[in-house]
């Protein structure tokens, strides 16, 4: 069974949108892992398919309503489904590339998206749900950040990258950020690519590696280089 992707949503029309093309979209078609948007409207019951409604106590806004919810979650993902249920939402977890490789190794995920100013808090606990950020900034919607979500976790598909080593050498990774890459023209603009990298010697080049991929993470995420330093300790 090939890894499945299920998006709960009130614009299905975004999909597959970005995971259509390159890496992701070759292995839809041929069929590495699998992706359905159902539109939440569907499970609303009333004439006007409402889906929100204003928020308990008053304040801006609207708030998804927990029945229609989770309605659809139950149609998609019924019990027994092995999937981690997944709402996007900039109050959750920071997605790790530690969380990615979790998830691709599992067999897919269902991810609900969020609208208005969020979703009603009683079908995030009746319902399981693992509240997941992207990073600390709103989005419209979740809809962004679960294409995100997806694209980390079908490249770590087995057969979706054409070279295995690819994911292995990226940023996080080995909790550093990546070293510098360069290519072809040797001189560009008075800017030689560095001599280490065209000596020949592997050894010298992972060390150069290694060595330019600690001095970024300390310079550019002191957090991230903390905690490798601590487990190099």
């Amino acid at each position: 069974m090939s890894w499945r992707a299920d998006i709960l949503t009130l614009f299905p029309e975004a999909f597959p949108g970005p995971l259509g093309l390159s890496l992701a979209g070759r292995a839809l078609n041929e069929g590495r892992w699998a992706l359905q948007a159902t539109d939440i409207r569907t499970f609303a019951q009333d004439r006007h398919r409402s889906v929100d409604d204003t928020p308990a106590g008053g304040g801006p806004g609207m708030v998804m309503r927990a029945d229609v919810l989770a309605r659809a979650i139950d149609a998609v993902s019924p019990e027994g489904d092995p999937r981690p249920r997944l709402l996007m939402s900039p109050r959750g977890a920071p997605l790790t590339q530690g969380k990615v490789r979790e998830f691709a190794a599992g067999p897919g995920v269902l991810v609900a998206c969020g609208r208005f100013e969020g979703i009603d808090q009683r079908v995030i606990e009746a319902r399981a749900l693992e509240e997941v950020s992207i990073g600390d900034y709103v989005l419209s919607g979740g809809e962004i950040a679960a294409m995100a979500l997806i694209d980390a976790c079908v490249r770590l598909i087995p057969g979706v990258m054409g070279n295995a080593l690819s994911g292995t050498e990226e940023s996080f990774s080995s909790g550093l950020l990546e070293y510098p890459q360069y290519t072809r023209p040797q001189l560009f603009e008075g800017r030689a690519i560095p001599d280490v990298l065209i000596s020949g010697d592997h050894g010298r080049v992972a060390a150069w590696r290694r060595d330019e991929a600690e001095r970024l993470t300390r310079e550019r995420r002191p957090d991230l280089y903390e905690i490798y330093r601590r487990g190099r300790a």
